[in-house]
């Protein structure tokens, strides 16, 4: 039988580029070091029996579950869905015991379901690099009825120690963008919790395509095709997605030749953009923004996420926001592998240590 196998995927903070990924646009998030540690000891069993730190009770699933939404849909308790898709989804050559932990908090927006996935997908021996398993954990979330975008589960899957991933969604190709050494991240949490399946999430896609069915891919349009847009609310949707690419681009150049200033003023222009034309936000994330920009030493902040609550990500010099004066939990996070470069380090660390 297979030795325990154990994986960490790490949560993420979009620095720049939200509901971009299902319009075929641009994002910069970074892998963080807060997320979910997966533990799997096969067995001769043929079902896999889950227990999690956050949730009292188990639950077990066959290995022959049906990759079909209804069939997870069935799955109690709901928590439960998501890991149930991804053994549909991924096949581990065997049945066992699996356990989560995580530091990660669920509904802070710091991508604690695609942190889930990859780490899951690494313990049950999915192979392949990043936009495979990206692949691979946004249909398990598409079975839960969530219709997400490639990005949380690129960055999860893709990143790498000390920079952030540009990642063009129309392919699936990215970029390392190294980040600028003197400066803070600093991820707030409002305090308000959101789920994505109860949010306003599903009608936000569905706008965005109503726009693309006009005017085409959104990721790819440019200001003057918005003038195609009659209705009000779907150009105003589309424009979000046209100005939030620019900033995304023009982002990871300002972070390339340390342009801090740069930077953290496109990070308030996406917050503004994502509160007016996306609407997205919520007056206690607005509030709270609002009152990190105000503080010496920071350059831009920004919700960060899906958005209806969830964090907030500032860019700031070392130390200028003190964490013990906030009112909300805070951290200062820093650039991590994801889940492929954290294989790749384990497969090296193998052969070094059997030459």
């Amino acid at each position: 039988m297979p030795l325990v196998c154990r994986a960490v995927g790490p949560g993420r903070v979009n620095l720049i580029g939200d509901h971009t990924d299902y319009n075929q646009g641009q994002a910069l998030p970074m892998a963080i070091g807060l997320g979910v540690t997966a533990t799997f000891t096969p067995s001769d069993h043929r079902a896999v029996l889950v227990t999690s730190e956050a949730f009292a009770g188990s639950v077990e699933f066959p290995l022959d579950i049906s990759p079909d939404a209804g069939a997870i849909a069935a799955v109690t308790p709901p928590w439960a869905r998501i890991i149930g898709a991804m053994v549909a989804l991924a096949r581990p050559d065997s049945g066992g015991v699996l356990t989560i932990e995580s530091n990660l908090p669920v509904g802070a927006g710091l991508s604690s379901s695609a942190a889930l996935c990859t780490a899951l997908a690494e313990v049950f021996g999915a192979s392949g690099p990043p936009p495979v398993i990206a692949r691979l954990c946004q249909q398990a979330e598409h079975l839960t009825g969530v219709p997400v975008g490639a990005m949380d589960p690129m960055v999860c899957a893709g990143g790498l120690r000390g920079h952030a991933l540009l990642i063009e969604f129309s392919t699936l190709s990215t970029r390392q963008v190294k980040m600028p050494e003197d400066v803070d991240v600093v991820v707030v949490d409002s305090g308000q919790r959101r789920t994505l399946p109860m949010s306003h999430y599903a009608a936000r896609v569905a706008e965005c395509e109503a726009a693309a069915a006009i005017i085409g891919s959104l990721g790819s349009a440019d200001d003057s095709e918005l003038t195609g847009l009659r209705d009000p609310l779907l150009r105003k949707r589309a424009r979000h997605v046209v100005s939030e690419c620019r900033r995304v681009r023009q982002c990871a150049d300002a972070f390339l030749s340390d342009d801090l200033v740069g930077a953290g003023s496109l990070m308030t222009e996406s917050h503004r953009s994502l509160a007016e034309d996306f609407e997205v936000s919520t007056p206690a994330v607005d509030e709270l923004v609002a009152s990190l920009v105000a503080r010496p030493g920071v350059f831009g902040a920004r919700m960060t996420g899906a958005g209806f609550g969830g964090c907030v990500v500032a860019l700031s010099r070392p130390g200028a926001i003190e964490l013990e004066s906030l009112a909300t939990t805070a951290w200062r996070v820093e650039a991590s592998d994801g889940t492929v470069a954290g294989r790749q380090i384990r497969d090296i660390g193998a052969r070094n240590s059997a030459g």
